[in-house]
């Protein structure tokens, strides 16, 4: 993969969309009544972020026109969920939202400070967990090459146990229906939290990729994702953990992505990606510790859009809402392939919401580093990406 500009990346790839060699289009998803629910008032996980994330493009004309769409589908079926899900899970979980909360319930993780229990919160997350359903059968069709649920994510999520404000784990559900599709998925988490649910899912399997981007388990929650967890049996060396150290910023953050994601990327050859664009790592989230820009992850995005391969992209993480909404934002433009660059690196933010008054805002500032951090996390970086390459590159030949 070359490098070059995001918009020119993705232009690149939309054409090929176009001459009909992937799918005809782009669809945003927003789930049916979803804006209705939320998490307590003093939990920081805010799910009005996706609905900021519509209104800004909608304010931007970047949700209609020729080859892009919305779509609103319906809740994910219990049938669907218990593809993952244990019965009696599901079952504790509804029980727990009409305010039945037992011991058994607090085993499974509900009732904690970062799983409360709250009004519909079953019917939420299987509203987001159908949006993200929703977009991997239209991957699958050929009706999309690019489905994105902001409203998705949910990577924490164990088949029996809740953890990190995740439910229902849209991810492997998503996941299992591509691979019962009978294509090969490259589950790619930017999240900056390790994404332990998804892990967990697939360790033993190779039809399903893993690879995870997050600040270090050493440094938070949830205290996993070492680079020595690289799969088992069937699944050894389709397990890639990235784990970055406090203070990471944009540029050694897309030069361990260009070392180490990419070129697994093109060694795994797979039909399908799918992207958690957790906005957790950007600087000053209160609930992390990495110093990125939302620049980062346009850069990484374009670069999946231009492997050529249908992508379907959930949101994640992100307990700054306007700073999360506008990534999203920027995500999907590039996605798009309708991002220009040009002149936005000293974008202070000035599409704020539904504000258009400067065509660049969505983009973040440059963020300079002193030399203490510099000195701090680069060696850390080289050695993250070293280690990588010793232990997960032979399996696949490079």
């Amino acid at each position: 993969m070359k490098r070059g500009c995001a918009g020119d990346i993705a232009r690149r790839a939309w054409a090929l969309c176009w001459e009909g060699m992937v799918g005809p289009g782009a669809v945003f998803i927003h789930p049916q009544g979803i804006e209705a629910y939320r998490y307590p008032a003093e939990c920081p996980f805010k799910t009005e972020r996706a609905g900021m994330t519509a209104g800004i493009l909608r304010s931007m004309g970047l949700l209609s026109g020729d080859h892009r769409w919305v779509c609103e589908p319906g809740p994910a079926s219990r049938a669907e969920l218990e593809r993952f899900h244990t019965a009696s899970y599901l079952d504790a979980l509804e029980r727990a939202q009409r305010g039945d909360l037992d011991a058994d319930a607090l085993f499974l993780g509900l009732g904690t400070e970062d799983c409360p229990v709250f009004h519909g919160m079953y019917e939420y997350a299987t509203l987001a967990c159908g949006g993200t359903l929703a977009g991997a059968r239209l991957v699958l069709s050929g009706d999309a090459y690019v489905a994105f649920n902001p409203s998705g994510g949910f990577h924490h999520a164990a088949p029996a146990m809740a953890g990190g404000f995740c439910y229902i784990n849209d991810i492997v559900i998503a996941c299992l229906e591509l691979a019962a599709a009978g294509k090969r998925v490259f589950c790619l988490d930017l999240d900056v939290h390790h994404g332990d649910g998804v892990q967990d899912a697939f360790y033993q399997r190779s039809d399903v990729m893993t690879v995870s981007m997050h600040e270090s388990g050493k440094t938070l929650f949830p205290g996993g994702g070492f680079p020595d967890e690289i799969g088992a049996g069937e699944g050894r060396g389709y397990n890639v953990n990235i784990g970055l150290p406090v203070g990471t910023y944009d540029e050694p953050y897309l030069r361990a992505f260009r070392k180490l994601v990419v070129p697994l990327l093109e060694a795994y050859e797979p039909d399908v990606v799918t992207l958690e664009v957790g906005m957790d790592g950007l600087s000053g989230d209160p609930l992390a510790h990495l110093n990125l820009t939302n620049n980062a992850y346009a850069d990484a995005v374009s670069t999946v859009v231009e492997a050529g391969r249908p992508v379907l992209i959930t949101g994640g993480g992100g307990y700054n809402p306007q700073k999360t909404a506008r990534g999203w934002a920027l995500v999907w433009r590039v996605a798009c392939g309708e991002d220009d660059p040009g002149g936005m690196d000293h974008a202070l933010g000035g599409v704020m919401l539904e504000s258009t008054d400067w065509h660049g805002g969505l983009r973040d500032r440059v963020l300079v580093p002193d030399q203490k951090q510099v000195a701090r996390v680069n060696p850390a970086i080289d050695a993250v990406i070293a280690a990588t390459k010793a232990t997960v590159f032979p399996l696949h030949g490079l």
